[in-house]
């Protein structure tokens, strides 16, 4: 039970996966007496069993507030200013009004969007009769946090021109490059003979016409889901807020709710392989599972944006603003169809990437290895752990229980065989897992000792210590991490930073995910008359404790800060646990007493020199240096062209741009549609050698016995 419980709190773990999300849960139904149990029960016991125990006033009210107008209304397309004043008058009044049992915002907000819902329904008739003049020079924000809400019906119906003009311009534009690679495809023995349809000519009266009706179709039926969001489902929201409030790990299930849960707990989206979480309207992805059908076909990633959805030869379902429930479902299907999925990266540019579903390779997921060789031809171990996975069930019926610390040893064991003379560990894209085999992984390098404090809402804190005085592996190490490195993966990587036993490398800081949930059933301990009078309550799933590590400092919000950073095409994301709404901050505990390694390490100082001279002189580097400031900008420019001339010449710059990375091989994210199921993946010592990191690591091995230094015998 305690492992399980530690994780549930590591970030994405793969091994819960839980057959109760192919079970379909019946709504419940309204009930005021219900809803008036859930709400007092949220006001004590929220503040009770949170981690910071966080008094229920004013301030924690408006923050609950804050995060329901976004979830009601996330692109700023139905609420007017007046409508949004109204509603503030309740954002101070959460904590009293749940402390009496009562909830009377979500019953405000259902009905006021409930007449914007047929006000925008009448709007889009009128809009849509009317058409577009395409190369009228319009502009349309795209980012909601720079918008303000309209000020009155006028500037509303404005709004949503912009928006259905600039989604009539992409499906058209989407229609010509569809029939240009039909007819490229027909004509592919003689290429130059066939006329393409010219984006640039005239308009195709008959594709604007075709793009003008899908539009049409698809608003009417997102207009028509939102009409049909039920009473409950808007308390539902309203309490997910609430807890949301208190960080953004803390959330309110709803009973319905239990299949998004095994969705974000287990890693394991079935189809596609993909971790994804709602974002202020968006369907947004967290990160990709290994192993998975989204991961061999590699061009989804971390923090994409999922807008629609269509089959192989269908029609793209809109799923903006879509519940993750109801998205997913669109996603999901059986193995070895294509799902098209159109998403819009954070640097703005739009793709469709074609994936075929299927389940989880299971083999993908385990420890990899390979031997490199550095500029000397000195042999160089490199291990990726993909994840901390640990099967729980798999020794039941006699099979050996597969997990990543003995998977690791096994392989830094063949590796020594190989007499490799240092090793580079990757720990890029690891989401965590397993709590335990964090501690035991970091065992595997150091002569035993703590790795990790625990701290519960108490203030008790607890050290996990590596028992076994036994190193499988003591020469000179790297260990690569990025910004999608969270939970498990911080705890080792700090762990051996603050113990000088590995050279940590890699871009600006880790995820920051160092906190632990656990699930609080809310039908438990409930007097026997309120158990059998109402429905399932639903479930909590609260922040307990926090990962210290064992120089003091959390791996909270901060995540780890490398000892070499390196640029990066992550840069300019805003990803990790400091962007995110009401996230717990960093803060520190006593060190915890521990000898330094007194094996051979890095300099730590020259390391850095070192890398500024190589990143200076190598070219990838400096490309990739440009492209991430570039895409900065790119991503800032959220005021874009609505007009077909300049949507066009915005899509031929960004896709120039990206052809020049690719070129200069730090992008890979051509689109093929065509023979996708037939699309091999790189071997692992392929993928390598375009690595740009993994050079640089290989590099500062080669340069080890320049900047390198050994406090004692190698183990």
């Amino acid at each position: 039970m305690r492992v399980h419980r530690f994780l549930v709190g590591c970030f994405c773990a793969v091994l819960l996966i839980s057959t109760a999300a192919q079970a379909k849960v019946m709504p419940v139904e309204f009930d005021a007496g219900r809803n008036r149990l859930i709400a007092y029960m949220l006001s004590h016991q929220l503040p009770a069993q949170h981690f910071e125990h966080k008094p229920f006033d004013d301030a924690l009210s408006r923050a609950a507030y804050d995060l329901y107008l976004k979830q009601l209304d996330p692109r700023k397309r139905f609420l007017l200013k007046g409508d949004v004043k109204q509603l503030d008058a309740y954002a101070d009044q959460i904590d009293d009004d749940l402390s009496r049992g009562n909830a009377i915002l979500p019953d405000a907000g259902q009905q006021i969007m409930a007449e914007r819902v047929k006000d925008v329904q009448k709007m889009v008739e009128e809009v849509m009769a009317g058409g577009f003049e395409p190369n009228r020079e319009d502009y349309i924000e795209t980012d909601p946090k720079k918008l303000h809400y309209a000020a009155d019906k006028a500037e509303l119906k404005d709004r949503w021109r912009r928006a259905l003009k600039m989604d009539v311009l992409d499906s058209y534009l989407a229609e010509i490059e569809k029939k240009n690679k039909e007819i490229a495809k027909e004509n592919k023995d003689k290429p130059g003979e066939v006329a393409l349809i010219n984006e640039d000519g005239p308009l195709n009266k008959e594709m604007w016409q075709e793009a003008m009706d899908k539009v049409h179709k698809r608003t009417r039926n997102y207009l028509h889901r939102l009409e049909q969001v039920t009473r409950q489902e808007h308390y539902n929201r309203f309490f997910d807020a609430v807890a949301r409030a208190f960080d953004p790990h803390t959330n309110y299930m709803a009973p319905t709710s239990k299949e998004d849960f095994d969705i974000h707990m287990s890693g394991s989206l079935e189809g596609i392989g993909a971790l994804l979480r709602e974002d202020d309207g968006h369907i947004k992805v967290v990160r990709i599972i290994p192993g998975s059908a989204a991961e061999a076909q590699g061009q989804l990633h971390a923090e994409d944006t999922i807008v629609a959805v269509s089959e192989k030869d269908g029609d793209p379902v809109d799923i903006s603003d879509m519940r993750l429930r109801e998205a997913v479902s669109y996603i999901r299907g059986p193995k070895g169809t294509e799902v098209r999925l159109t998403i819009l990266r954070p640097d703005g540019s739009r793709m469709v990437i074609p994936i075929v579903r299927d389940v989880v390779k299971i083999e993908e997921t385990y420890v990899k290895s390979t031997v490199l060789q550095d500029a000397n031809g000195d042999k160089i171990g490199y291990v990726r752990i993909p994840s901390f996975y640990r099967d729980f069930s798999g020794g039941r019926d006699g099979e050996e229980a597969r997990n990543v610390t003995d998977d690791t040893r096994r392989e830094l064991y063949n590796l020594k065989k190989k007499k490799i003379s240092g090793l580079i560990l990757d720990l890029r894209n690891n989401g965590g897992g397993s709590l335990s085999d964090a501690v035991d992984v970091s065992g595997l390098f150091l002569p035993g000792g703590p790795m990790v404090q625990v701290k519960n809402s108490q203030g008790m804190i607890r050290v996990l210590d590596d028992e076994d005085p036994n190193v499988a592996y003591g020469g000179p190490m790297i260990v690569l991490v990025n910004q999608f490195a969270a939970s498990a993966s911080e705890i080792l990587a700090a762990a051996l930073q603050d113990y000088g036993r590995a050279l940590i490398v890699g871009g600006a800081h880790t995820h920051g995910k160092g906190t632990v949930q656990a699930l609080v059933d809310m039908n438990r301990n409930l007097p026997l008359l309120h158990l059998k009078k109402y429905d399932d309550l639903g479930a909590l799933k609260v922040t307990i404790q926090k990962f210290y590590r064992i120089n003091g400092g959390s791996t909270q919000y901060k995540g780890v800060i490398p000892d070499v950073v390196l640029p990066s095409m992550l840069d300019y994301l805003e990803s990790g646990e400091q962007y995110m709404d009401n996230s717990l901050p960093w803060d520190q505990v006593e060190n915890v007493g521990h000898n330094p390694w007194k094996g051979p390490r890095f300099d730590v100082a020259e390391a850095r020199m070192e890398s500024k001279k190589y990143v200076a002189a190598n070219k990838k580097f400096a490309r990739i240096e440009q492209e991430s400031i570039k895409a900065k900008q790119r991503s800032k420019e959220t005021l874009v062209a609505d007009f077909l001339g300049g949507v066009i010449k915005e899509r031929k710059e960004l896709e120039q741009a990206r052809k020049e990375a690719r070129e200069a091989g730090i992008l890979n994210d051509e689109e093929e549609h065509e023979g996708v199921e037939n699309k091999e993946k790189k071997s692992l010592d392929e993928q390598l050698a375009d690595d740009p990191y993994v050079h640089l690591a290989l590099y500062l091995m080669d340069t080890k016995g320049k900047i390198g230094k050994t406090n004692g015998e190698t183990k």
